[in-house]
């Protein structure tokens, strides 16, 4: 019987990593949260369910990002499920430099209940959710959090898939 290949002797190159895991398709997301007096937005396609008892969400988000600076500030943020309508809402809330301050003055939306940060209107499904734990993985940070207040939107909202660089609408 032959020992199994040590991983750390063999590192997989960044670049192959990088192509290969574009093929794991992805739900799309808007992560929100209210800092100093704006609200912050990201596009987030590492959002998942964690449990159900107690109802956890999680996101990753870069470590060194103005988002993840403000969950050191402020533990309370919300997610919007994009539909499959809101591929340009998705696209402006991932482009660099866009303007830190009224980065949502385009977007539709409406204050969640507990958080005070933006569900954005027309999503599939909203939550609002409060820090429960920060984990570091590598150069980004897994943000769970507790669920405190969750909407569907219409029956009849598909979803937005990441898939190989570009985004997808899904109907169901």
């Amino acid at each position: 019987m032959t020992d199994a290949p040590d991983p750390a002797a063999t590192p997989v190159d960044p670049d192959l990593f990088r192509s290969t895991v574009a093929r794991l398709p992805a739900g799309v997301a808007v992560v929100v949260l209210r800092w100093r007096g704006a609200q912050h937005a990201m596009t987030a396609s590492a959002v998942a369910s964690v449990s159900l008892d107690p109802p956890l969400l999680m996101f990753a988000v870069h470590a060194d990002s103005r988002v993840r600076e403000a969950l050191d500030d402020v533990d309370a943020w919300a997610v919007s499920v994009l539909s499959d309508a809101q591929a340009p809402t998705a696209d402006w809330l991932a482009s660099p430099g866009r303007p830190t301050i009224g980065q949502l003055d385009r977007v539709p939306h409406r204050l969640a209940p507990v958080s005070g940060a933006a569900w954005l209107d027309g999503a599939a499904a909203w939550f609002d959710c409060r820090t429960s734990a920060v984990h570091a993985a590598g150069d980004h940070d897994l943000v769970v959090g507790t669920v405190v207040a969750t909407q569907q939107g219409s029956a009849a909202a598909g979803g937005l898939v990441h898939l190989r660089g570009r985004l997808h609408a899904v109907r169901g």
